[in-house]
């Protein structure tokens, strides 16, 4: 019988349970391929694991800060469009009059949307990210104690490495006026 582990088969047989374990040798991840013979694969395999959940901290990362420079480029050309919008006025009009003619005909907001290059960016990153998370989500339902510590302390180390927490405060500022850099809002969920 291919493909199926008889229970005389001897040590040659993967261990999974569906109930809490600290399973080493002989533990299976995922696939049959994934079939842990020594203590060494068991130890590389909880450094992978940690490491994936780094680099699913980094993919998140990596999607925001894609987004925010997004954000940053229409800033800039809002200004610009501004700017130029500006000086068809002030040519015509003193300074006062212009800026009231500027507010009464121009609208107060200006819409942009991502180009198709700038939005299949962000679905690959967002993917990646999906994929990451739900490959990692499977692991933990093997419910094996290293595992799961691997993949708690790979966020942790994801988090402490991939989003240092940065903010710029004006001298003088109210509250509302802190910018952050860092989401501190988006928790980290699996799903």
């Amino acid at each position: 019988m291919d493909g199926m582990n008889m229970e005389g088969e001897g040590s040659n047989a993967c261990k999974i349970s569906m109930l809490w374990n600290w399973y080493t040798i002989d533990a299976c991840f995922l696939a049959e391929g994934w079939h842990i013979r020594n203590r060494g694969m068991f130890a590389a395999t909880c450094i992978g694991v940690a490491l994936m959940t780094v680099c699913l901290e980094a993919l998140r990362r990596a999607g925001r800060e894609y987004d925010v420079l997004i954000a940053k480029q229409w800033q800039a050309h809002a200004r610009t469009i501004t700017k130029r919008m500006s000086l068809d006025n002030n040519a015509v009009e003193s300074p006062a009059q212009s800026l009231t003619n500027f507010k009464s005909q121009y609208p107060s907001s200006i819409a942009f949307r991502a180009t198709p290059l700038q939005q299949l960016i962000r679905a690959v990153l967002h993917a990646a990210t999906f994929g990451l998370a739900y490959i990692l989500m499977l692991l933990v339902m093997y419910f094996n104690g290293y595992i799961i510590i691997s993949i708690i302390l790979g966020a942790g180390l994801g988090k402490f490495v991939c989003d240092w927490m940065s903010a710029t405060i004006p001298i003088g500022a109210k509250d509302e006026q802190i910018i952050h850099h860092s989401t501190t809002d988006d928790p980290a969920v699996c799903c």
